[in-house]
């Protein structure tokens, strides 16, 4: 059986590059979307996807910024005329759900790249009828994927709304540690006035 390259969605200097959610918070499913001109690209991933990205964004950059002399004028935070705090653009069609990610970064355009897998699904059943995980190995080739290569100043902007946006669920009560509902009434212990 051939190995089937997957199809690849590239955005090499796209207009929009963000973490976004929808739905109230509790219930929020993270995207990336990725905007060039009219076209609009999104595919869902965990939160904790979203959260570990942001952090490893940051990390590349500081290692980058750190060389002699800065050499790819790496910004040490967000550029301010790049800081996006819009909703998503509409409309937020779910391509495909992220499993792997990428990072990586390419010296000839000084852009970071970022790729997301699709996450392959699959019934074992329809494969081997009588499935033994003791004996089948199946591995499965992603069949889409997500790159998107921005600059520096973008890549910092990206990390930085990624973790607004993680942070900004609901918030945690510090008296009783339950997330606070909009009517959050403190169920505190016996003793407490």
């Amino acid at each position: 059986m051939g190995r089937m390259s997957p199809t690849v969605h590239a955005f090499d200097w796209p207009d929009r590059f963000v973490v976004g959610t929808l739905g109230e918070p509790g219930q929020r499913t993270f995207f990336l979307q990725v905007r060039t001109g009219p076209e609009i690209l999104s595919v869902s991933l965990e939160k904790q996807q979203a959260a570990a990205l942001a952090d490893r964004i940051d990390e590349v950059l500081d290692t980058l910024m750190a060389e002699e002399g800065n050499p790819f004028s790496v910004p040490s935070g967000t550029p301010a005329e790049l800081d996006d705090v819009d909703p998503l653009d509409e409309p937020v069609l779910d391509l495909f759900r992220a499993g792997t990610m990428s990072l990586g970064w390419d010296p000839a355009t000084s852009q970071i790249v970022i790729e997301a897998f699709a996450i392959a699904e699959i019934a074992l059943d329809d494969i081997v009828p009588e499935f033994d995980e003791t004996i089948v190995e199946i591995e499965l080739e992603p069949d889409e994927m997500l790159r998107v290569k921005i600059p520096v100043g973008s890549a910092r902007a990206f990390a930085k709304r990624a973790r607004d946006i993680v942070g900004a669920g609901r918030p945690v009560c510090s008296l009783c540690g339950e997330p606070m509902e909009d009517d959050h009434v403190c169920e505190l212990p016996d003793g407490f006035q």
